[in-house]
């Protein structure tokens, strides 16, 4: 007696098709479970023994076969167990039902309840791909695949009501497709609260306008861990695809609430210095996406970026170049999507006010030396802007005047992207921190006097290759921000102010 229905399983933050294969033979009762399951999937075994009795069901006294295919590709979580029953009892001929056209997935209680499983998402949009027009899945979480559009995903409570639906009993009705709104504006915190600091606020609206990567320096209680915590407030509101790879990512990671459809609002993770660099790049004995991954299409934030291990923030020199970080272990290799806005922020030096125009540093040369020299040259290059916060003055912290909301920076931020967007439909980017060398060549098409000025701060500061590409997608911005179809002599001017910040600080270090 055989039976043969379809699962999903996870490989990275993509689902792929598992065929559960059940047999049910004479011989001394045994359950095995074969096709490189790990422990959990192992477990299964009891967990679907109690589910069957407790659902009203004899379980088979003999020898009971399980094969998950593709049988050379490892097995991991607790997905398998609904299909698993189903199949013991569709093997057992207790039941019969249809199973073309169905995928299953859900963990089981030992009474039978149907529990929510990680990256459900990748599992519907896998199904649909598949060719399935039904998916059962957990009933807690059946939102977040009710989000794919062209198959029927029904919610499972237990293990009752569904073999009720499978036998024409009791039907359960599939989920609607939930209505999703992009334009987030529940964002608190605002940049009408920050007095003062106009030139650091310019800075963070170019590099949210564009994408780009920001390093901000200044002394104790400056604002900038202020000032970076209120850029998802100024941050484009996200596209269909954008929130689904977000909502793939974390859904994977099992950070998604269970009654959340999708993720609207661009991620923003900061993580303390003491993380490592497996929690910050990916990794582990069983891989998940680290806090750049989780970052996708939002804003990553390292506060005190000298107090960070150095290994730590070296794991982030290719995934920031690449847009992906590759993770590669015995069982296997993975890529995790990470196109983030890398921002970060730092003191001039340990007592943190080397350079401060009233308050004199008390760190000798070699200290201020070994705490700039924790950032290194490669990681500073990718910086795309760099900008110095200074002290505010009391003059602006007393300023009845209110600041720019976010609300007014948002609006300019928007428009940038959306023509950023329509000039890039064709190119699989999204925005100018994205530009590759031949799209850069295409683009940023500079004035006779822009590129003379360019060239000749080019050998003046002695930029490498990396810093002339960046100042190029950042000129291309600003002149977004100010609707210009090329780039003139002003955008590379900004541009280039916006990058020699590590002039003052670490040229004679």
């Amino acid at each position: 007696m055989f039976s043969k229905l379809t699962s999903m399983g996870i490989w990275g933050v993509n689902a792929y098709p598992v065929t559960v294969e059940c047999s049910v033979d004479a011989g001394l009762p045994s359950f095995d479970i074969v096709g490189l399951p790990d422990a959990s999937v192992r477990e299964s075994r009891e967990r679907v023994r109690s589910a069957v009795k407790n659902a009203g069901f004899a379980f088979p006294a003999n020898r009971i076969t399980v094969n998950l295919a593709p049988a050379d590709v490892k097995k991991e979580g607790p997905i398998y167990d609904l299909p698993i029953l189903l199949g013991v009892l569709l093997a057992s001929r207790q039941i019969d039902f249809d199973s073309d056209r169905c995928a299953f997935a859900g963990e089981l209680s030992l009474d039978g309840d149907v529990r929510p499983v990680k990256g459900l998402l990748s599992m519907a949009v896998c199904a649909k791909k598949q060719g399935f027009s039904h998916f059962f899945v957990p009933a807690q979480i059946a939102v977040q695949a009710a989000v794919v559009e062209g198959i029927a995903v029904y919610p499972v409570s237990n293990v009752q009501q569904l073999l009720e639906h499978l036998t024409g009993k009791t039907p359960i009705q599939p989920l609607p497709a939930p209505q999703i709104s992009l334009s987030d504006n529940s964002e608190n915190l605002d940049f009408a609260d920050v007095a003062g600091q106009q030139y650091a606020k310019r800075a963070i609206e170019i590099a949210a306008a564009g994408g780009h990567n920001l390093l901000m320096i200044g002394p104790p209680g400056s604002g900038k861990s202020m000032l970076a915590k209120r850029i998802p407030s100024i941050l484009p509101d996200m596209t269909f695809a954008e929130a689904i790879e977000t909502t793939t990512i974390y859904s994977i990671a099992g950070l998604l609430k269970n009654d959340t459809p999708m993720i609207t609002r661009r991620p923003f993770r900061a993580p303390h210095h003491t993380v490592s660099a497996v929690a910050l790049a990916g990794g582990g004995s069983v891989i998940k996406p680290g806090e750049i991954s989780l970052a996708h299409n939002g804003v990553l934030f390292l506060d005190e970026l000298p107090e960070f291990p150095r290994a730590a923030m070296e794991t982030l020199r290719q995934p920031l170049e690449d847009g992906s970080v590759t993770i590669s272990r015995a069982t296997g290799t993975l890529r995790f999507p990470c196109r983030t806005m890398f921002v970060a922020a730092m003191n001039p030096c340990p007592c943190g006010y080397f350079g401060h125009p009233t308050r004199k540093c008390i760190c000798s040369s070699n200290a201020v030396r070994k705490y700039l020299n924790r950032i290194s040259g490669p990681m500073l290059d990718r910086m795309d802007i760099h900008i110095e916060v200074p002290p505010v003055q009391y003059d602006e912290l007393s300023a009845k005047q209110p600041a720019e909301s976010s609300a007014q920076i948002k609006a300019r931020v928007n428009a940038a992207r959306k023509l950023q967007q329509t000039r890039y439909q064709n190119d699989g980017i999204r925005c100018n921190a994205q530009l590759t060398t031949p799209l850069l060549r295409r683009y940023c098409k500079l004035s006779d006097s822009a590129d003379r000025y360019l060239k000749d701060s080019f050998d003046k500061l002695g930029m490498s290759g990396r810093s002339y590409d960046r100042v190029l997608k950042v000129a291309r911005t600003i002149a977004d921000l100010q609707t210009a179809e090329n780039i003139d002599v002003s955008h590379i001017a900004q541009a280039i102010r916006l990058r020699t910040l590590d002039r003052k600080y670490w040229e004679n270090v």
